[in-house]
C-alpha cells in the first residue's frame, strides 16, 4: 500500500505534517515505538508509531529521526495524547530528512492504524509471497559469496526477464548480465543517479534515456554488521554503486521492489567484501606515504616497496617507475553537516581507487595494482608502472589505457612518456562526478612525473600536490593538473590575485566584448584563433573560413580598440595571458 491511502480513511484519524511529496512510498509493514534508537527492529519501508516518550528535548527529535531515515521507513506517525502539538522541532528534523510525518489525533489507538497497515499489506503480498520467499533463497545460496555479482543479476533475468548491470559511482561497469552497457549511457545513469541522491531522494530513481526508461537503485548495506549510514549524504555519494535495471519501477507492486532491495542488499554484502581486500594495499601505501613524509632513509623506503611491489604488481616483479598522483574533494558550507565536519579524505581515497581503474576494464578487481592512502583531508595513491615492454605484454597500459589515447593531443608523448595523464584520467568520469559534487563540491586532481627510485618519491609526492593546487585554482567542478603544467605560464596564471587578474583582463578585452555585443563582429574568438595559429594570416582566415583582407580588417579593429600591435610579440604575450585568465 501507499503512503497517502492512509489520509484517504477518515477512521485512522491521521493529518499529514510533512513530506506531501513522499506520499507515493510503499508501506511494507507497521512498527510501534518509543524506543530512542529502535533501528535493530527495522527491515525498511515501514510506518512508524510514537507516542514521543523518547523525547526529552527539543536536541532528541534530529538524532531519532535520522536513525529511522537511515534505516529506510516509509514515515513517521506521532501521537498527540502525550504532548498535544506535535513539537516543531520534530516537524523541522522530518523535513530536513525527508520523511513523512503524521499526526495521530489522541482519540484513534495505535492499535486501530496497526490493524489496518496489517491487512492492506497481507492482503496485497499474499499472492506473490510464495515466489518472492523462493527466489530470495535461491539468491542467497547463489549470492554474491559463491559467484560474484553476475549470479545474483543472471537470476534476475532468468526469473523476472530483468537485465541489470550494478555500476560504479563513476558509471563503470562492475557487473552485468548479457550484453555489457554501452560506457557512455552508464556515465549518463550514474549522472542520473548521483544527481538524485544528492537531493536526498530515496531510490529508485527514474532515469529515461534515448527512448529506455531505467530504475537506479542504490546499493548500501544496511543489514546488521553494516557501517552506519553517513550522516551527511556527501560522505558516501561518491563511492557507493548502484544498481541499473532495464524497467520502470514506479508501478512495481511491493512485492517486486522488496526481492529487488534483497538483490541490492547482496550486492552490497559483496561491495563489502572487496572493500576488506583492499586493506592490504591501503596499508601498504601508508607505511611508504608515512616514510616518504617524514623523511625517511631512501634505503628504508627502497626496502618497503620491494614489499608492495609482488602486491601491486603480481607476476610481474619490482616496478621499475612510481608515479604519485593527490587528489582531495572539498565542500562548501550546506547540507546535513557544515562543510568542515565531512570527513573527506576517506570519501578522496574511495574516489581515487575507482578514477585510477581503466575505463575500458570492467570488473570489481581491476584496481588490484593501486594502492592509495589518505592524510588529513587528501587521497595519494602510489601507482607502479611496469616496463614498456612489460605493459605490452600485459592486458593494458595502465590506468590510462587506450581510451586515454582519444583524450590526448599528443599520442606520441602518451608513447614517451607511460603512465597517467591528468586530463586523461578524468576524460571519462567528468559527467558522472560533477553530478554527485553538484554545485557545494569540487575534485582536484595532480599528477607527479615518474620516478626511478625512492629517491625521488618525496619530490614526486611534492610535484603531485603542487600540481593539484595549480588544478584547484582553476574554475570547474572536477579540474586536475600534471608535472609538466609545473615549467609553463600555467603555473603562474592560477596565483595572480583576482583584483589584479580581473583589471588585467577588463584593459585588454572589455572593448573587444562591448564591441562584440553591439556588431557581433567576433573580435574575441578572432583574437584566440589569430593567437593558436601563430600569427599566421592564412592559417587563421582557412581555421575562421574567411578572406584574408577581412581577417585584417578585425584584427586592424582589435588593434584600433586597444591601443596594441599584434605585430609585436609584447602585445601577443599580453593577449595571451589575458584570454587564459578570463
Amino acid at each position: 500500500m501507499r503512503l497517502r491511502a492512509l489520509l484517504e480513511n477518515d477512521a485512522l484519524g491521521l493529518r499529514l505534517l510533512g513530506g506531501e511529496d513522499e506520499l507515493d512510498r510503499s508501506v511494507r509493514g507497521v512498527m510501534t515505538t518509543d524506543l530512542r534508537d529502535p533501528s535493530r527492529y527495522l527491515s525498511g519501508g515501514e510506518l512508524v508509531l510514537t507516542g514521543l516518550a523518547w523525547r526529552r528535548d527539543a536536541a532528541d527529535s534530529e538524532p531519532f529521526v535520522r536513525i529511522l531515515a537511515g534505516a529506510g521507513v516509509a514515515g513517521l506517525a506521532a501521537g498527540e495524547a502525550e504532548l498535544g502539538d506535535i513539537p516543531g522541532d520534530l516537524v523541522e528534523a522530518c523535513a530536513q530528512h525527508r520523511l513523512p510525518l503524521f499526526a495521530v489525533n489522541e482519540t484513534v489507538a495505535f492499535a486501530t492504524i496497526t490493524e489496518y497497515v496489517v491487512r492492506q499489506v497481507s492482503g496485497e503480498r499474499a499472492g506473490d509471497l510464495a515466489a518472492v520467499v523462493d527466489r530470495h533463497r535461491r539468491l542467497m545460496t547463489s549470492g554474491p559469496a559463491g559467484g560474484g555479482p553476475e549470479v545474483v543479476l543472471d537470476l534476475l533475468t532468468s526469473d523476472l526477464d530483468l537485465r541489470a548491470w550494478v555500476l560504479s559511482p563513476t558509471g563503470r561497469q562492475i557487473a552485468g548480465a548479457g550484453a555489457p552497457l554501452p560506457g557512455p549511457l552508464a556515465a549518463v545513469l550514474a549522472g542520473h543517479h548521483l544527481a538524485a541522491t544528492r537531493t536526498g531522494r530515496r531510490g529508485p530513481h527514474r532515469a529515461a534515456v534515448a527512448g529506455t526508461t531505467y530504475s537506479l537503485f542504490p546499493i548500501r548495506n544496511t543489514g546488521r554488521g553494516a557501517v552506519p549510514a553517513a550522516r551527511d549524504v556527501r560522505e558516501s555519494v561518491l563511492s557507493d554503486w548502484l544498481l541499473a535495471v532495464e524497467a520502470d519501477a514506479s508501478d512495481w507492486p511491493a512485492a517486486r521492489l522488496d526481492l529487488l532491495q534483497g538483490v541490492t542488499q547482496l550486492i552490497a554484502v559483496e561491495r563489502d567484501r572487496r572493500d576488506a581486500a583492499r586493506t592490504v594495499r591501503r596499508r601498504l601505501a601508508q607505511e611508504v606515504l608515512e616514510l616518504v613524509q617524514a623523511g625517511a632513509a631512501p634505503a628504508e623506503i627502497a626496502a618497503r616497496l620491494r614489499v608492495a611491489a609482488p602486491v601491486l604488481l603480481p607476476g610481474l616483479g619490482v616496478a621499475p617507475q612510481w608515479r604519485v598522483v593527490v587528489a582531495r574533494v572539498d565542500w562548501s558550507a550546506g547540507g546535513q553537516a557544515a562543510a568542515g565536519d565531512i570527513a573527506s579524505g576517506p570519501v578522496a581515497q574511495a574516489l581515487l581507487e575507482e578514477i585510477l581503474v581503466d575505463p575500458a576494464v570492467s570488473g570489481p578487481d581491476s584496481a588490484d595494482r593501486i594502492a592509495v592512502a589518505h592524510t588529513g583531508e587528501e587521497a595519494i595513491a602510489l601507482v607502479p608502472l611496469p616496463t614498456a615492454t612489460t605493459a605490452a605484454a600485459g592486458s593494458g597500459e595502465g590506468a590510462s589505457g587506450e581510451a586515454a589515447r582519444a583524450d590526448v593531443e599528443d599520442a606520441d608523448a602518451l608513447d614517451e612518456e607511460p603512465g597517467l595523464h591528468a586530463d586523461a584520467l578524468l576524460a571519462s568520469v567528468r559527467e558522472p562526478l560533477s553530478a554527485g559534487l553538484a554545485d557545494d563540491g569540487r575534485l582536484t586532481l595532480g599528477v607527479s612525473a615518474a620516478v626511478h627510485s625512492a629517491e625521488g618519491l618525496r619530490g614526486a609526492l611534492e610535484e603531485a600536490r603542487h600540481a593539484r593546487r595549480v588544478a584547484a585554482a582553476r574554475p570547474g567542478r572536477v579540474c586536475a593538473a600534471g608535472h609538466h603544467e609545473l615549467a609553463s605560464h600555467v603555473l603562474l596564471l592560477p596565483f595572480v590575485p583576482d583584483d589584479v587578474r580581473r583589471a588585467f583582463t577588463a584593459r585588454l578585452l572589455d572593448p573587444l566584448r562591448d564591441y562584440d555585443r553591439r556588431h557581433r563582429a567576433e573580435l574575441i574568438e578572432t583574437l584566440e584563433a589569430f593567437l593558436d595559429c601563430d600569427g599566421s594570416w592564412t592559417r587563421c582566415a582557412a581555421r575562421l573560413h574567411l578572406h584574408v583582407n577581412t581577417l585584417r580588417y578585425r584584427v586592424g579593429r582589435i588593434e584600433q580598440l586597444t591601443g596594441r600591435d599584434l605585430s609585436r610579440l609584447e602585445d601577443k604575450l599580453d593577449f595571451f595571458l589575458a584570454l587564459r585568465m578570463s
